[in-house]
């Protein structure tokens, strides 16, 4: 039913590294809310749970010598939702995923934040506000979200759950394509 599982991202290499790196535990979180959020709201789980999943895999290391991450320096200079966009777009693709979905998760991703926006008012699609809403609710101040710990197994095994949670919902309600 699905082109591409969370476990098939989750497993490759460009997650492993991008989404590693600045928080595998809030990531698996995200897409578990996202999920939860998109089944009451009439958007598809499936591209809101990925959304979640990737929303941080453009995140570059804003930490200080020290290694404790440094949110001011991150404030002023982040784009990590442009990179991000551009990384899991071509991640989508590689991996085989319908392009127009593909497209649709790479914009959620781009539009998960407004850090590095000027000021205004975006009209966001009902997809691109779960990611974001998402995001928000797993948050802790300071940026310490992306400091929380969780082992390979385990974080696997989440995935594999939010994956049949996926295809379960999308067989019961016959779900069609909704960004």
């Amino acid at each position: 039913m699905r082109n591409v599982t969370l476990e098939k991202l989750f497993v490759h290499p460009v997650v492993q590294k991008y989404v590693g790196r600045s928080g595998m535990a809030h990531a698996i979180s995200v897409a578990e809310i996202a999920f939860d959020i998109a089944t009451k709201t009439d958007v598809n789980p499936d591209l809101a749970a990925k959304g979640g999943l990737l929303h941080d895999i453009g995140h570059y290391k804003w930490y200080h010598p020290n290694g404790k991450w440094d949110y001011e320096l991150y404030k002023d200079n982040d784009i990590h939702a442009i990179k991000g966009a551009a990384r899991a777009h071509k991640l989508l693709v590689r991996c085989g995923e319908n392009l127009q979905d593909a497209k649709a998760i790479a914009l959620a991703v781009l539009l998960h934040t407004n850090s590095y926006l000027p000021q205004g008012q975006l009209q966001l699609t009902p997809l691109q506000k779960v990611v974001a809403e998402a995001d928000e609710a797993d948050e802790e101040p300071g940026g310490n979200h992306h400091y929380r710990k969780i082992d390979h197994e385990t974080a696997l095994q989440r995935i594999q759950k939010l994956d049949s949670n996926i295809d379960q919902f999308l067989r019961s309600n016959s779900l069609e394509r909704t960004s």
